[in-house]
């Protein structure tokens, strides 16, 4: 359950940075008269992504009848979740410092096109992160069916995100979100390794891959699954006792090279030379930041 509380967790804060951001800027800005719009947009995002979460389990258990094009399914789901949530975490590693200066900058445009624009430009900034919710909470709680313990958990992560994100827009609580995007970004690498171990495993049990059968390992008896640091690794990263090759092969392709990536120093640009500047402007009704870089001239 952790698992899906990390996701939700993490999601709901992403989502709730940026309304922080938008609802922020309007409000600096003296255009109070657009929050409904705002809002609006936040509400039909948060509709659509519970009605896709709804659909996804709705196809599951009720469109696909033989248990061969279920597995199918979710392991394609399970696929497309590790795909997402991988493109995620390098996202918000790469635009998490520039963020909030280009929510500003679209939103200023949608300000001048009207009310329609300022609510779509809030739905497309949290759409993504609903739907990307949606289908990495199917892929993660898979095998727990009839357990609300994944649907609390996730909700109890997006309940804390909330909380948060509202303490940070009062400026009541700071924290380093550089540090909490990158250990949470770890730990999402080994949730999704183990999301596409299960999607590996329910290709293999769809027919699609072969070596069901073939366990790369057995340690069930040093990792007793009915215990409950067994289950906590099952539930968080899909770490089971008796794996079969290819899901092994998956799992260690997958987390190594990603996590490396992932955790290597961010290069720094260089240094401004004497010959380049940069200079802020910024505007005095919208609050904007636009930067222009001036070359040198041949003499």
């Amino acid at each position: 359950m952790f698992a899906t509380y990390l996701i939700g967790l993490r999601e709901g804060l992403e989502a709730t940075l940026v309304v922080s951001i938008l609802v922020a800027f309007l409000v600096k800005s003296q255009r109070r008269d657009r929050l409904p719009q705002v809002w609006a947009g936040v509400g039909l995002a948060v509709a659509l992504s519970v009605l896709f979460g709804w659909l996804i389990e709705y196809t599951t258990t009720s469109l696909l009848s033989r248990s061969e094009d279920r597995e199918l399914f979710e392991a394609i789901t399970s696929v497309a979740a590790v795909v997402f949530v991988t493109w995620m975490i390098f996202w918000m590693r790469r635009a998490a410092r520039t963020i909030a200066g280009e929510l500003r900058g679209k939103l200023t445009e949608a300000l001048a096109v009207g009310s329609l624009a300022v609510a779509g430009m809030a739905f497309l900034a949290v759409i993504r992160e609903g739907l990307e919710t949606a289908l990495i909470f199917y892929s993660a709680a898979q095998g727990a069916a009839g357990d609300s313990g994944p649907l609390l958990a996730l909700i109890g992560g997006i309940v804390t995100a909330v909380v948060l994100g509202v303490l940070l827009y009062a400026s009541a609580l700071r924290i380093n979100l550089s540090k909490f995007f990158t250990w949470t970004g770890a730990l999402l690498i080994l949730v999704a390794a183990g999301i596409l171990k299960y999607g590996v495993h329910d290709f293999q049990e769809a027919g699609v891959l072969p070596g069901l059968n073939d366990l790369a390992f057995d340690i069930t008896g040093t990792l007793d699954p009915s215990t409950w640091y067994a289950a906590l690794l099952a539930g968080m990263f899909n770490v089971t006792p008796a794996p079969t090759v290819l899901e092994t092969i998956a799992w260690v392709a997958y987390a190594v090279p990603v996590l490396l990536l992932f955790l290597r120093p961010a290069r720094r640009k260089p240094a401004p030379t004497a010959t380049t500047t940069t200079v802020t402007e910024r505007g005095a009704d919208t609050g904007t930041e636009a930067e222009a870089a001036s070359t040198p001239q041949s003499a």
